[in-house]
């Protein structure tokens, strides 16, 4: 079977992603071997999302796969952008991103309808529900950067929950993609087991663990000095 370069650039960017995503969740945090794995998942999660909603609109049309790689495409840029920032600066990029976002979080809405009002109830395979839920889920996070840009920027904890709740996210559908979407190239044994679960639930857990830790520990709250010095991109000084 022949493969294009698109989808060459897909499969290695994601594969990447993965590996180096679940890394830089679990090494401590603004350690180098954190900061630099992150950035790795960074560049190839771009590189993934960029080339699966390229194929889903140009090669193979299929409306749910564009909504997934835009929506993982910002809140990976998103969330590299907050420690790539100084506390309370944003910029244009951000500014994009959000209307972005916006138009994605509409989109998906009508799409919902669409899907909800069609014969089969489905739209380029997908139902209703998850054009819904992903829909809502955006305008949250417009929502979010509106917020952001009316208050003069993040900083603090609010700044480290949120650049650790996107890139959890954009792994967590990275994952569910993988996992789940990619199941059939699994071993027949493992498809009928709950093993395929396992690193999708590990993320979750992680993700909420950490955002608690973050948003509602008294040491968290003090946590003020997130993208200085070395520990810019990496996110901010969290103990192990």
């Amino acid at each position: 079977m022949k493969y294009s370069p698109v989808l060459i650039a897909h499969i290695c960017g994601a594969i990447v992603g993965l590996v180096f995503g679940y890394a830089a969740l679990f090494l401590r945090k603004a350690s180098r071997a954190h900061r630099w794995t992150g950035d790795i998942f960074f560049v190839s999660m771009l590189i993934m999302a960029s080339t699966g909603a390229y194929m889903a609109a140009f090669v193979k049309p299929n409306m749910g796969n564009v909504f997934g790689g835009a929506l993982t495409f910002y809140l990976v840029a998103t969330g590299w952008l907050t420690v790539m920032r100084k506390e309370g600066k944003t910029g244009l990029v951000e500014l994009g991103l959000m209307l972005m976002v916006l138009a994605e979080g509409t989109g998906g809405l009508l799409l919902g309808w669409e899907a909800a009002n069609s014969v089969t109830g489905l739209k380029d395979g997908y139902p209703a529900a998850m054009y819904f839920v992903f829909g809502c889920l955006a305008l949250v996070f417009a929502a979010s950067d509106v917020k952001m840009f009316v208050t003069g920027g993040v900083s603090g904890a609010a700044r480290i929950a949120r650049h650790l709740w996107r890139m959890c996210f954009a792994l967590l559908i990275a994952a569910l993609s993988f996992f789940l979407g990619k199941q059939q190239h699994f071993p027949e044994a493992i498809r009928h087991s709950l093993l395929l679960n396992v690193p999708i639930l590990l993320v979750a857990v992680t993700m909420v663990f950490w955002l608690v830790r973050v948003r509602f520990m008294h040491a968290y709250r003090k946590a003020r000095k997130i993208g200085t010095a070395g520990a810019g991109r990496a996110g901010v000084q969290l103990a192990r």
